[in-house]
């Protein structure tokens, strides 16, 4: 596997309050999607973070320790999504699939 790049994507409560957060640290906001905004990107120089309003990712606040114990806990509150960005996406999904991770 060739990783180009990784991505965090941190789940946030408030997006407003998190761009002027990371505006305050030096990260810019590079792009929103939806109004009001569900999902956004902050940028330091050539480096990433996405930001996810109520979704994908943990806060990791709660009592919860697993991410995946069941379908019905995808939203728990542990843990942090990523993107990997690859030269080959479709060799990598086969890979994945063939070892029998999710995806």
């Amino acid at each position: 596997m060739n990783v180009l790049g990784i991505t965090p994507i941190l789940n946030v409560s408030d997006m407003t309050q998190s761009l002027e957060w990371f505006d305050k640290l030096g990260w810019k906001k590079g792009w929103d999607w939806g109004e009001p905004a569900t999902f956004a990107c902050v940028g330091n120089n050539e480096l990433e973070i996405f930001l996810c309003l109520n979704g994908q990712g943990g806060r990791g606040k709660g009592s919860n320790t697993r991410t995946f114990d069941s379908p019905e806990s995808e939203s728990a509150d542990q843990g942090v999504w990523m993107s990997l960005w690859v030269d080959d996406v479709d060799a990598i999904y086969a890979r994945c699939q063939s070892a029998g991770l999710e995806v």
